[in-house]
């Protein structure tokens, strides 16, 4: 019988909660990976490993990017799961693994369904204003990354 594979909502969902753990215990990055088999019933599937891996080996980038579009609302400030959904939607942006629409999207239903409607709506604004910004400089620069 082959292993049961998550879906690609709840594999995004396991990376924002993997990455959420990451900041709030000190537990290694590979035990919260590991411990997906054991709060799920599956393996950390491809794509989560990924998104984890990406996430932390960019996140000085991305939190970077995304203070610059925070207006008024340093990093510091936010929870801990927005502050993930917000680094693993631009992630999945600049990576271009998903399309902008998709993953600002998934990121806001993640903020709304584990923390407030009111984090859904935060997320949108800082996600958008930096893809926006990304479209902007593309244009203007046509050989530049988006």
């Amino acid at each position: 019988m082959p292993a049961k594979r998550p879906s690609r909502k709840q594999a995004r969902r396991d990376a924002l909660f993997v990455l959420y753990q990451r900041e709030v215990t000190s537990l290694p990055l590979e035990t919260l990976l590991a411990n997906v088999a054991l709060s799920e019933g599956y393996q950390a599937d491809e794509f989560t490993v990924r998104a984890v891996h990406g996430v932390v080996d960019s996140q000085e980038e991305l939190d970077r990017e995304l203070a610059a579009h925070a207006y008024h609302w340093p990093l510091a400030r936010m929870a801990p799961l927005e502050r993930n959904a917000l680094r693993l939607g631009l992630y999945e942006i600049v990576s271009g693994e998903t399309p902008p629409e998709v993953a600002i999207d998934e990121a806001v239903r993640l903020a709304k369904r584990y923390a407030t409607d009111e984090a859904g709506a935060f997320v949108n604004g800082i996600l958008a204003s930096a893809w926006q910004a990304r479209a902007a400089r593309a244009a203007r620069e046509p050989d530049a990354k988006g």
